[in-house]
């Protein structure tokens, strides 16, 4: 079996931390030969901090699916960006649906440890809605020059599902695919089709092999792929309604070992 679960919100408790029954249920499934995967909206460069509570460095698909993260030997086994025409057409439709709208964006680099300059650069007027350290900063031209594994949309004044609803009709999905992770007033943009299920299948799983763990609208897709997918209680109910089962990782595996 391969269990994959998402981590903010699902793997993580609210202190980032991974629960002490939860760890107990993972410990136990590794021990009986099966394989965990991480499926999240968060680059590489994030999991150092996750990675260092588990007991084993997992593959991992970062940025919604546009990376394949190889954590043990420091490695993107795939990468797929967004290009450069097809950022700027979406932010030119986002920002003529929502004025205001602020840009950041996300690269993959070649090691989790690069400089956060080069991985994360902002426009000068972005709202970061984490800590970061020293993020690049451009203008909106040269910050939509180089291709992205992520694009993001920011505006303080609405919630991420109030600007995923404007902009459902306005940004064909043969431009990028939206999502978010957060209802903190964040766009989050992948290249055509990509997401946390299109992961799975790059790295060669069977729907029928895979349990998946998640709570947010970026997890839908992958919930549907899955053999089992299985929706945390706290998450909404678009979510939930996507899932085979509602429950957390201890209690799932915890009815399976």
């Amino acid at each position: 079996m391969i269990i994959v679960t998402d981590v903010d919100g699902t793997l993580l408790d609210d202190s980032e931390r991974v629960p002490a029954d939860t760890l107990s249920a993972l410990t136990e499934a590794l021990a009986s030969g099966h394989r965990l995967v991480l499926a999240t909206g968060r680059p590489p460069r994030w999991l150092s901090d996750v990675l260092e509570q588990l007991p084993l460095r997992p593959t991992c698909i970062c940025a919604n699916g546009a990376i394949i993260y190889d954590s043990e030997h420091d490695r993107m086994d795939a990468v797929h960006p967004l290009d450069p025409k097809a950022m700027r057409s979406i932010v030119r439709a986002a920002r003529e649906a929502i004025p205001g709208i602020t840009i950041a964006v996300e690269r993959a680099g070649n090691s989790a440890f690069n400089p956060e300059s080069e991985l994360f650069v902002v426009t000068p007027d972005y709202a970061p809605t984490w800590d970061t350290d020293a993020p690049g900063m451009e203008d909106d031209d040269k910050i939509l020059r180089i291709p992205a594994t992520k694009l993001l949309l920011r505006h303080e004044g609405m919630s991420s599902a109030q600007m995923a609803k404007v902009l459902a009709d306005r940004i064909p999905s043969d431009l990028g695919y939206i999502t978010y992770s957060v209802d903190e007033g964040l766009l989050e943009v992948s290249h055509p089709g990509i997401t946390k299920a299109t992961g799975l299948v790059d790295l060669g799983f069977a729907p029928e092999d895979v349990v998946a763990f998640g709570d947010m609208p970026n997890d839908i897709e992958m919930l549907r792929w899955a053999g089992t997918g299985v929706a945390m209680p706290h998450a909404p109910a678009e979510v939930r309604e996507a899932a085979d089962e509602v429950g957390t990782i201890a209690e799932v595996l915890g009815r399976r070992f």
